[in-house]
């Protein structure tokens, strides 16, 4: 997959392929590694959320945008509801209760901003706050995790969500909304995907099948930097980068469950 340029894939196929692939079939949490791995998902949602509104109103994506955006609407109401019944502690329920609320606002302006520019910048600002509570109570977890594992489980699981930040933000560049802090925000989760990604490669719990994945998401890592290098100057450029976002969001959320998977 890695040798195989997005240029040369069938964008459609691999989005919606992606798109399922990316997120799992509602299904009960079974111990913290899960929680923890779930809890992260949801910062990404938010992310990823974003991305495909603004990729809707750019006419980026097609279709696809709206499923992915539909899809990411049903996974975080599923998963918040699990989270909010496996909460282990007063303070995580509160979290989760905050979050709830942050979420319905944030709902509200995915099915009902204007498609412009003062619209995107609402929207950034309600997914913000769903990020930072979705952030918190994934802390929170990792922090009651015994084994060792729990902090890969949240550092591979943040990069699903840097993926996804840096695409949102390259599309809002895009549609010259606040330039100036879409650029400083790309440059900054760029800076922490690498240097996370090098952590994983070296963590001592990272087996021979995580190190593959890895190997396969540094692939796709290519794609997408080389995509959020180039002016977004054609509907072809952005959807390269929706695509490579997408295809690098399948590969980590596969690794990041299989740290959640483990014993250590």
């Amino acid at each position: 997959m890695a040798s195989t340029p997005i240029t040369r894939l069938n964008r459609r196929h691999w989005i919606a392929l992606t798109a399922c692939s990316a997120l799992p079939a509602w299904a009960q949490l079974n111990d913290l590694g899960d929680a923890i791995n779930t809890a992260g998902r949801q910062r990404m949602l938010s992310q990823r959320l974003s991305k495909a509104w603004l990729a809707r109103v750019q006419q980026t994506g097609g279709a696809q945008a709206q499923q992915v955006m539909q899809r990411s609407i049903e996974v975080f109401e599923r998963q918040l509801n699990e989270l909010q019944a496996y909460a282990p502690s007063p303070s995580i329920r509160n979290t989760y209760a905050e979050l709830d609320s942050a979420w319905l606002s944030f709902r509200e302006q995915l099915l009902n901003a204007p498609a412009s520019r003062s619209g995107a910048q609402a929207l950034l600002q309600a997914d913000g706050r769903v990020l930072a509570l979705a952030h918190q109570g994934t802390q929170q977890l990792e922090a009651l995790a015994t084994r060792s594992a729990g902090r890969w489980v949240n550092l591979a699981g943040r990069q699903r969500m840097l993926s996804q930040r840096m695409a949102k933000f390259y599309f809002a560049a895009a549609w010259q909304v606040d330039v100036p802090t879409a650029r400083q925000e790309i440059k900054l989760a760029r800076q922490e995907f690498v240097t996370a990604a090098k952590a994983l490669s070296q963590a001592p719990e990272t087996t021979q099948r995580i190190a593959e994945e890895l190997t396969l998401a540094e692939g796709q890592w290519v794609f997408f930097d080389a995509a959020l290098q180039a002016e977004a100057s054609s509907p072809k450029q952005l959807t390269e980068v929706f695509v490579s976002s997408e295809n690098l969001l399948a590969v980590m959320d596969r690794v990041t469950r299989l740290y959640a998977a483990l014993k250590t």
